[in-house]
């Protein structure tokens, strides 16, 4: 499958062609990029609702279905479960237990509490082999080998990097060459040493700490949906902070298939940069709108390239759609460092093992002020540009 470029003239010539789905689709959740690399699944960011309107209200005038919404501030944003709800629902209930959930993954994934399982491993990894919980394995696992596959583009060893920017503290600063050599000496999943028949963890040089603030809400809202789905629910979208989304069925199980979301442009962050439906996966959008800072006249982004220790540079936004939420808010991170063509050929070599892997990727025009959108795997009739 080839790539797909749009741009904002090629959109503006064929606006009218958006404005059937537009009319019909504006309140719709809004995904903008993530921000921090907060620990603990914490990423805070820029992705706001519409202001003109609440984005989740019932469908207008012919369409009975209507919207039952939970949500609860957690991992540094809010998580919000929205389903169908009608007088025989009884979804409300487990919408509550799967917030509750939210907040126990949160007390182990943190590092914000020295007290949490991934603090543990920070505190002790490389004097000793830390046991751990069998699902946060699994999550390291799927952390080392998407590092493995992308070359070191992600990885969830990089906080002694951004504590040298200054982005843990969210005081942005450029750090000399002998402090960014020593925090690029602790960083590297490769030193991540995970022995999978004693589910036990080791780091094998002194100073490395983990950060899974990358894909911790995507992994949280995975394992919402699995409770969910064992409470018999089938038509819901969970989010988290709307940077990390998961949708199974309908927003209106009598019309189309899935739920249209609203993809923020991250030059505009009032607009909307088109539309996009999903359906039965999950996203995750990566960006610097809000955490970065300018020094002698230049932009630094939160978002480190590993491998150099330097910020990701040629990338506006990075959406990726996924198999499971965790692996796309990865996935979109790592998209971010690596740029389109590294991206799509990601896609292109290891699509089926995220379950029919599909990005969107937002890159500078070739003019001041405009965009260009790549996307890949991406089915014409589920992504469309609109003018806002």
């Amino acid at each position: 499958m080839k790539p797909t470029r749009s741009n904002r003239r090629e959109f503006l010539q064929g606006k009218t062609a958006a404005r059937a789905i537009a009319d019909a689709a504006q309140n719709l959740p809004v995904v903008e990029p993530k921000g921090g690399s907060a620990g603990g699944g914490q990423k805070t960011g820029q992705n706001e609702l519409l202001n003109s309107s609440d984005p989740f209200i019932a469908p207008k005038a012919g369409n009975q279905s209507y919207l039952l919404r939970v949500g609860r501030k957690a991992m540094a944003c809010e998580f919000e479960v929205l389903l169908g709800a009608g007088p025989d629902s009884d979804g409300t209930e487990l919408a509550v237990a799967a917030l509750d959930l939210i907040d126990r993954l949160e007390s182990q994934l943190t590092v914000y509490r020295t007290a949490s399982e991934v603090s543990r491993l920070n505190q002790s990894a490389f004097e000793r082999d830390i046991e751990v919980e069998p699902r946060l394995f699994a999550l390291l696992q799927l952390a080392t080998e998407i590092h493995r596959r992308t070359g070191g583009g992600y990885d969830i060893t990089s906080g002694p990097l951004s504590k040298a920017w200054g982005f843990s503290r969210r005081a942005g600063r450029v750090p000399d060459e002998l402090e960014l050599t020593a925090a690029l000496s602790r960083v590297g999943s490769q030193r991540l040493l995970l022995n999978a028949e004693r589910q036990t963890v080791r780091f094998s040089v002194p100073g490395m700490e983990l950060n899974l603030g990358s894909f911790g809400k995507g992994y949280a809202l995975d394992r919402c949906r699995e409770l969910l789905e064992a409470g018999g629910l089938g038509d819901f979208l969970l989010h988290g902070g709307q940077s990390s989304l998961l949708a199974r069925g309908s927003r209106n199980p009598t019309g189309d298939e899935g739920w249209w979301i609203g993809v923020r442009n991250p030059l505009r962050p009032g607009g909307r940069l088109g539309l996009l439906r999903i359906h039965d996966r999950a996203l995750g959008t990566s960006g610097t709108g809000t955490q970065f800072f300018y020094h002698a006249g230049r932009r630094y982004g939160h978002i480190l390239d590993p491998r150099t220790g330097q910020p990701a540079e040629g990338v506006l936004s990075s959406t990726v759609l996924a198999r499971t939420a965790a692996e796309a808010d990865a996935l979109s991170t790592a998209f971010y460092v690596l740029g389109p063509a590294a991206a799509l050929e990601y896609c292109r070599q290891h699509g089926e093992v995220h379950g029919n892997l599909s990005a969107l990727m937002v890159v500078p025009g070739s003019r001041s002020g405009t965009v260009e959108v790549v996307t890949y795997g991406i089915d014409e009739g589920d992504w469309r540009l609109v003018e806002e």
